[in-house]
């Protein structure tokens, strides 16, 4: 069984820093990303936090990743502006990319940045509630390396492509961030190295049968798409929009999953500030969550919730407490 620990979040916060200028980022670059990660694993989003940090180092070591590398502008026409990566860091070069696209949408009613050849976001959600706490709702996403089947296919040709979608509301924001497989693989690890079960069938055993088992099907490679062909169907989409609009690479080119790098992204910011109604904008999403939170729940057990309602609570908890982090990760995170 897993020993957790909590850590403080400075001290987690310092500890990243002190790592990513020991692998070649500079002062700002090593706050910026150990800023993301950190208040990732403050949401609950451990799994691409405190858990994912490794990987992004191993990343960093190999090339994959270039410290010092910044976002350079291609095309602009007008609200729409496309840039390269560099292969930079991916969760600054999409916090630069949420930016731009709310400093669009500021003079335009609307933004859309895209980014080709840019690297893992690590989680999405992140510049949903950027966007959010500057004001404005959002849509972005990314593709993947093909880490998914299309429905009712064997082999992975699709990628896990999230998509996030969010509005502000009061003081924090509406924010649903999922990926196209019913269950992330990020979520899948965290359930096998707790030792449990997901709570639906999310995908295929080695040998085709379908199971709640994580470790069967982070084996397999066989994950079930969220809504069965519907899922796949938004995957697709989403990845030839990603590729198209960016001028950057499809899911089929990116190919390497142990790398995962030179993906292609899609941000659009829309100010909510200019609209007519604009006044009555918080108000209008009160009522819709009052409405739905008047559900009749199916069992004693559920809880009614709206995307991203939870994410205030986790942070609170894990700010007096600490966060909740496997003793033996942390270990090697520190050797690092």
């Amino acid at each position: 069984m897993i020993e957790f620990i909590r850590i403080r979040p400075e001290q987690m916060r310092s500890e990243f820093c002190r790592i990513l200028r020991k692998h070649g980022f500079d002062e700002d670059e090593a706050i910026g990303c150990a800023d993301i990660f950190t208040l990732n694993s403050l949401d609950g989003v451990t799994s691409h936090g405190v858990n994912r940090f490794p990987r992004f180092i191993k990343n960093t070591m190999e090339g994959f990743i270039r410290p010092g590398s910044k976002p350079s502008l291609i095309s602009s026409f007008g609200a729409t502006e496309q840039w390269d990566g560099n292969l930079g860091p991916g969760p600054l070069n999409a916090l630069f990319a949420t930016d731009r696209a709310v400093t669009l949408a500021s003079a335009s009613g609307i933004g859309m940045v895209t980014l080709a050849n840019t690297n893992h976001w690590m989680r999405a959600g992140t510049y949903g509630l950027r966007a959010a706490q500057q004001g404005n709702a959002m849509i972005c996403w990314t593709n993947t390396c093909p880490n998914m089947p299309a429905w009712g296919a064997k082999d992975a040709r699709l990628g896990n492509n999230p998509c996030v979608f969010s509005v502000p509301f009061g003081d924090s924001a509406v924010v649903l961030d999922f990926a196209m497989t019913l269950f992330s693989y990020g979520k899948m690890e965290n359930y096998r190295n707790a030792g449990k079960k997901l709570p639906f069938p999310g995908g295929y055993s080695t040998t085709g049968t379908v199971t709640n088992d994580p470790s069967e099907i982070l084996k397999s490679w066989r994950p079930l798409p969220a809504g069965y062909w519907k899922g796949s169907g938004l995957s697709l989409l989403l990845d030839i929009l990603a590729a198209v609009l960016s001028g950057g690479k499809s899911t089929h080119e990116v190919k390497s999953c142990s790398s995962e790098y030179a993906v292609s992204q899609v941000f659009i910011a829309f100010n909510l500030k200019i609209l007519h109604n604009c006044d009555s904008v918080n108000d209008t999403i009160s009522a819709i969550l009052g409405d739905l939170k008047k559900s009749i729940p199916a069992d004693e057990e559920s809880a009614i919730r709206y995307p991203g309602e939870r994410i205030e609570a986790f942070r609170n908890d894990n700010q007096v407490n600490g966060v909740p982090v496997d003793k033996a990760l942390w270990t090697s995170i520190c050797s690092l």
